[in-house]
């Protein structure tokens, strides 16, 4: 299987300068009348998170994974020079469609990765081919979601949230998480395949953790419960658009998956049984026939 160290060795991860800041992302595919694929990962990753995806999409297709502003090799600028909100991060995607893709591309997601490309397909419909959205973020903490939890689930969450505004209270809790132990004991609970959290994936994650400006990126997410919700987006948009759910995640759980499955702009709910929160990563020879099979369906392009 190639490997995140395969795919840097034949070619260095590329950089791109958005709104003044340094954004770093990888491709792979040289054939340059294919449809582009665009891959954007999830909370605390980075394009790496798709090294098992990207080669084999890019046999085919021309195939782009970027790192958001904030995460992986990208700059992490001060929350109060850049908002770290959905509706930033998917002005990125569309500009990096523009600007560097140059043309309207396929855009695939992970946890709030699905968020940024749905929010970028409804702002910029002319750029996007189609969203295919792998365990979609819920936003279980969302200000909207919070008020149906019993009191205490709420404003304990809400304290927490507050807490976490603090600046040294903040950087202490993100230095306890941010260590290889830690690390791999969330993974676990993610993934449901134990041998997929591999050293390879924890030095992934835990290298961009210690660049400067990654503790404040981390606290101003960790206090975002604003913007949309995936309810709210999935109804406005106009292309094909699927939705591939590990049935074994324990954070964004698969009946909420099936619920977001039944709105009218969804053409396929696609449950993937036994897999986890990232299956894109932990079952690769799962995810990426579906992902081809949608992309030559869609796009007529083989």
């Amino acid at each position: 299987m190639t490997t995140v160290g395969a795919i840097a060795n034949s070619k260095t991860p590329q950089n791109w300068n958005w709104q003044g800041f340094n954004i770093t992302y990888q491709s792979c595919g040289e054939n340059n009348d294919a449809p582009a694929v665009v891959l954007v990962h999830g909370f605390g990753a980075s394009w790496g998170h798709w090294r098992k995806n990207l080669p084999v999409l890019g046999q085919i297709y021309r195939c782009y994974a970027i790192d958001l502003i904030g995460f992986g090799g990208s700059a992490k600028p001060s929350p109060g020079d850049i908002s770290y909100t959905f509706e930033t991060w998917g002005q990125q995607v569309a500009d990096f469609c523009r600007e560097v893709v140059g043309s309207p591309a396929f855009l695939v997601g992970n946890s709030i990765g699905c968020i940024v490309v749905m929010q970028a397909a409804v702002d910029n419909p002319e750029l996007t081919l189609g969203v295919a959205a792998i365990n979609c973020s819920v936003r279980l903490l969302h200000d909207r979601k919070r008020v149906t939890l019993p009191w205490y689930r709420n404003y304990g969450s809400a304290i927490m949230q507050r807490v976490l505004g603090n600046k040294w209270i903040g950087n202490f809790f993100f230095k306890q998480i941010a260590k290889p132990k830690v690390v791999r004991k969330i993974l676990l609970q993610a993934y449901r395949r134990p041998e997929a959290v591999s050293d390879e994936l924890i030095e992934m994650l835990m290298k961009p953790a210690f660049d400067e400006g990654a503790v404040d990126v981390f606290i101003a997410f960790t206090r975002y419960s604003q913007g949309p919700l995936p309810e709210d987006l999935l109804p406005q948009l106009t292309c094909p658009t699927i939705l591939l759910w590990g049935t074994e995640d324990p954070w964004e759980p698969v009946s909420m998956g099936r619920e977001l499955g039944k709105i009218a702009a969804v053409d396929r709910f696609i449950a993937l049984e036994g897999l986890g929160h990232c299956p894109q990563d932990e079952a690769p020879e799962v995810v990426n026939p579906i992902l081809l099979d949608w992309l030559k369906t869609t796009s007529n392009f083989q």
